[in-house]
């Protein structure tokens, strides 16, 4: 008993001499109540998910277990800023915030206190500009590259031509709704169509009077920069003034299925944009299955997984995974600091082979982050809703922006800012 007894405190010894590896903490800033909770649980659920299954297949990333830090925010900025605060501490490696509201006032804060922020699609365009925005990232795309995207689709069944047509932009009330209106200011300069904006005010349920305008008015193409119950009452509005829905064109916040079931048969052949593959025809969903799902790990109720916004959370973790990955090879540490996945972030690079390894061949667009570029290349696909099937489908390739309107955009927003706030440009 006592050989035993002596073996036992040897090895709690050793153990306790052995240091551990701490977690890799990534905090969701998540909302799963209010008004936009629809839309946040699957993507919530989907950046769960994925990390879950890393730690359960892999073993962590690197040997290094992973850890969710869920803040709820209920997409108010206060709360979102309350979070961020009450979690910094925890050894944050990066924020993704989902609220332009929020990402707008994380970037003072978190830049001054050195942890980076990745605003996957949102946020404040032109901290594309790595030069000036040294710890925000909003890669593979950005609202401004959405905006010239839908216009360019918009040529593309037009033949080219789109003088004299009207094009309406359906925006929630916000700083989230108002970015792509510089962009289509400019683009309506260059391609000579009408603008007319139409703002819709939180949380989006009443919208009479903006379709009723519409229905006077006439455009030819309605765009959507919705958020929540917003789209669905707008897609219902639209289908209550027999608006063609081919013609209804969302961004990718405006593109779920919770969007359109809703509405039922008559939201058939609404459109908007994706940054990734809709559905769930991926060989890591068997990995999902086997390593989460089937072991009832899976977050929430489990029951979005396939959906657009499940897959958006994750591959936004996959993405603040790969990160994390490739600063660990850039410092050969583990256990990496928020300084050092910063690092990762900026060299990251998402080719179509890495995309096929991690099981999800041809689900977004290649692209590679630098110093200079924190933005990635820009494309998405435009998906439109099939209701027979309840599905949505692809129906164009990775369409390009035009980077000639678009970057010179974000140099002249990008430098104002900097000159605001006395930033001197890096990268040289």
């Amino acid at each position: 008993m006592k050989l035993k007894l002596a073996t036992m405190a040897l090895v709690g010894a050793m153990t306790a001499a052995a240091p551990a590896l701490a977690d890799l903490v990534f905090p969701s800033l998540s909302y799963r109540t209010g008004p936009y909770a629809a839309n946040g649980i699957p993507f919530a659920d989907g950046y769960a998910d994925y990390l879950t299954l890393v730690n359960e297949r892999d073993g962590g990333v690197g040997g290094v277990m992973t850890r969710l830090l869920e803040c709820e925010t209920g997409y108010n900025t206060e709360k979102g800023v309350e979070c961020y605060e009450s979690t910094k501490s925890e050894g944050a490696l990066m924020y993704q915030p989902l609220s332009t509201g929020i990402t707008y006032q994380l970037i003072p804060k978190a830049s001054a206190d050195g942890i980076p922020v990745h605003s996957m699609g949102y946020g404040r365009t032109s901290a594309a500009n790595g030069k000036v925005f040294e710890w925000i990232f909003n890669y593979p795309t950005n609202y401004w590259n959405g905006a010239s995207i839908a216009v360019n689709h918009i040529l593309d069944v037009n033949g080219g031509d789109i003088n004299g047509k009207t094009i309406a932009l359906v925006y929630h009330n916000s700083a989230y709704g108002k970015e792509p209106i510089r962009t289509l200011e400019e683009l309506s300069g260059k391609h000579g169509f009408n603008l007319s904006l139409l703002p819709v005010d939180h949380p989006g349920q009443e919208q009479k009077s903006q379709w009723l305008q519409i229905r006077r008015e006439r455009p030819d193409y309605v765009l959507m920069w919705g958020w929540g119950v917003m789209n669905q009452v707008a897609i219902q509005e639209a289908a209550n003034i027999r608006f063609p829905m081919e013609n209804f064109i969302g961004i990718w916040w405006s593109g779920s299925e919770n969007d359109v079931l809703p509405v039922g048969d008559a939201a058939n052949g609404y459109k908007a944009l994706n940054m990734h593959l809709p559905g769930s025809d991926f060989p890591l969903y068997g990995d999902l299955k086997t390593h989460v799902y089937d072991k009832g790990m899976a977050a929430g109720a489990g029951d979005h997984s396939g959906t657009v916004l499940y897959n958006r959370g994750m591959y936004a973790a996959m993405l603040a995974v790969e990160a994390a990955r490739t600063a660990q090879e850039i410092h050969g540490e583990a256990e990496i600091t928020p300084a050092m996945m910063r690092d990762g972030m900026e060299a990251l690079e998402m080719s179509a082979a890495k995309m096929e390894s991690l099981g999800i061949p041809n689900f977004g667009p290649a692209f590679a982050v630098s110093c200079e570029q924190h933005g990635g290349a820009g494309p998405a696909i435009i998906q439109q809703w099939d209701a027979p099937s309840g599905q949505w489908k692809q129906i164009t390739d990775y369409i390009a922006p035009d980077t000639e309107v678009i970057n010179a955009l974000i140099m002249e927003d990008s430098m104002a800012y900097a000159a605001e706030n006395n930033i001197e440009e890096r990268c040289n």
